[in-house]
C-alpha cells in the first residue's frame, strides 16, 4: 500500500509521494505527469469540461481574483491516466465516485475535491492557503 505524507490540514504534498514500491510503471508515469502539471501554477484545477461542479469551483477561484491553471481531463491526451492517479490520491473507488472531480491543488498541495474546497472556503482557511501559495495578494 502506498503511503502519503500529510500536512496538518489533511493535504498531500506532491514532493513526498514516494514513487516506486509496489506501484507499476504506468502508475509511476501518471503520478510524475501529475506532479509536473501541479507544479506549473500556484492553483491547479483538474476538471471535466462538461461537469457543473467543476464549472462552479473554477468560478469560485476566478471570482476571488485567482487565475488557476485548469486541466480539462476530457480534452487532455493523458486525461484518463491523470484522472486515475487523482482517484488514487483521493482514495476514491473509481471514476464514477462522487466527488472525484474537480480536484484542486494549491501551492503544490492537494486540497481535494469540491467538498474540501468548499469546506475550506466556508471555514475561512482557503484565503490564507491562496495567500501562502502566492495566488492571492489581497
Amino acid at each position: 500500500m502506498q503511503k502519503y505524507q500529510t500536512e496538518s490540514w489533511g493535504s498531500y504534498k506532491m514532493s513526498n509521494l514516494g514513487f516506486g514500491g509496489d506501484v507499476g510503471f504506468a502508475a509511476d508515469t501518471s503520478l510524475l505527469r501529475l506532479e509536473s502539471l501541479v507544479a506549473e501554477s500556484a492553483v491547479v484545477i483538474f476538471s471535466v469540461s462538461t461537469c457543473c461542479m467543476c464549472h462552479a469551483v473554477k468560478g469560485l477561484f476566478r471570482g476571488m481574483g485567482v487565475s488557476p491553471a485548469v486541466h480539462e481531463l476530457d480534452l487532455h491526451p493523458y486525461g484518463g491516466d491523470i484522472q486515475r492517479a487523482l482517484i488514487r490520491l483521493l482514495g476514491c473507488s473509481g471514476a464514477s465516485s462522487p466527488g472525484a472531480l474537480p480536484v484542486v491543488f494549491i501551492g503544490g498541495k492537494l486540497v481535494g475535491a469540491m467538498d474540501r474546497v468548499m469546506a475550506s472556503h466556508i471555514n475561512g482557511s482557503l484565503v490564507p492557503l491562496l495567500k501562502d501559495a502566492g495566488a492571492l495578494w489581497l
